[in-house]
């Protein structure tokens, strides 16, 4: 297949990207040049993406994924660029968007959306519902994939860590960290190579026109599970001290939207829908070896090992505001 990413070298998509590659798809990336490593064996469009012309002038797709649209003006682009020069269209949205809080932790591609608390969720459904309009009036081929807490060179943490590597070296000095809630509630993690065999077997089916899935690991794992295993990981343990979400929310509003509008519910996926379009899709790989790789991504190279502090900051104010400081933490696994 002649495949475009719009995209293609992030922590979600660039295993997709090697993937086709192995499996001898022609695939080009429309990149902005701006992150380290490239996909070898993909072509290179490097360009802006509010410029696609580059893009279109090589001609017709069997398909376009868009891993960067995050506005509804995004997919409007997209769908006056790409009518009748692509059979399919995907777009990479979040699980995110399912009705929060939840109606039952139990999640299928029918739950209700809606997201009051980020508006980054809700700025993801104006672009599903747009999307689905396209495809009711015009038969614009467009699939919605919903990724959740997806990990691969990023620490998959709810307060700390992601880029940023201070959080294991605080474990490693034996510092307190914050786990949300009791860490009792239950949560999924997928890594980037599981989900990119549930995206790239959709990649080319027809008749995945017109629908939405989500595709994530079935490991279920508690926040207390998940910390003790990146402690575990960085050979440290993990000293938990537990704040309720709510005051987390309003000492640091920033967090609001990923731990009231996210994080801070028990959600397990069901994924009986994209493995009846893709047989045989399972994710192989648990949260306990997968953060040991991205552990090692990290150490591979001492700029990606990064801090400007402002996480090691974050905690520190909050713990100081729970009045927690100087308290021994509790471990749990």
């Amino acid at each position: 297949m002649r495949i475009l990413f719009v995209g293609g070298t992030g922590n979600i998509s660039a295993a997709a990207s090697r993937l086709l590659v192995r499996q001898g798809h022609e695939l080009h990336l429309l990149t902005r040049g701006r992150r380290e490593g490239s996909i070898p064996g993909a072509r290179m469009l490097k360009a802006d993406v509010s410029d696609l012309a580059e893009a279109l002038s090589a001609g017709h797709w069997d398909a376009v994924v868009n891993w960067i649209a995050f506005q509804q003006a995004d997919v409007e682009r997209d769908i006056a660029l790409f009518r009748g020069r692509t059979r399919q269209y995907v777009f990479i949205s979040s699980a995110t968007v399912y009705q929060k809080p939840p109606q039952s932790p139990f999640i299928t591609e029918s739950a209700p959306l809606g997201n009051p608390f980020w508006e980054y969720a809700r700025h993801k459904i104006a672009c599903e519902l747009r999307l689905a309009q396209a495809y009711r009036e015009e038969g614009f081929p467009a699939v919605i994939v919903r990724p959740s807490h997806t990990y691969d060179t990023v620490l998959p943490l709810s307060i700390g860590g992601w880029q940023d590597y201070s959080i294991v070296h605080r474990m490693r000095r034996g510092q307190p960290v914050i786990v949300h809630g009791d860490g009792t509630s239950l949560w999924t993690l997928t890594h980037s190579e599981d989900f990119a065999r549930g995206l790239v077997g959709l990649l080319g089916n027809g008749q995945a026109a017109g629908n939405s899935f989500h595709i994530t690991s079935e490991e279920v794992l508690s926040w207390n599970q998940i910390y003790a295993a990146v402690g575990e990981a960085a050979g440290a343990g993990a000293r938990i001290v537990h704040v309720p979400s709510d005051f987390i929310a309003a000492h640091e509003p920033s967090l609001a939207g990923t731990l009231l509008g996210d994080k801070a519910h028990s959600v397990l996926f069901d994924n009986t829908k994209i493995r009846s379009f893709v047989p045989g899709f399972q994710a192989l790989i648990p949260f306990r070896e997968g953060i040991r790789r991205t552990l090692a991504w990290f150490e591979a190279s001492p700029e990606r090992m990064k801090s400007d502090g402002e996480s090691d900051r974050l905690l520190d104010r909050l713990l100081a505001a729970f009045g927690h400081a100087a308290a021994v933490p509790t471990s749990e696994s």
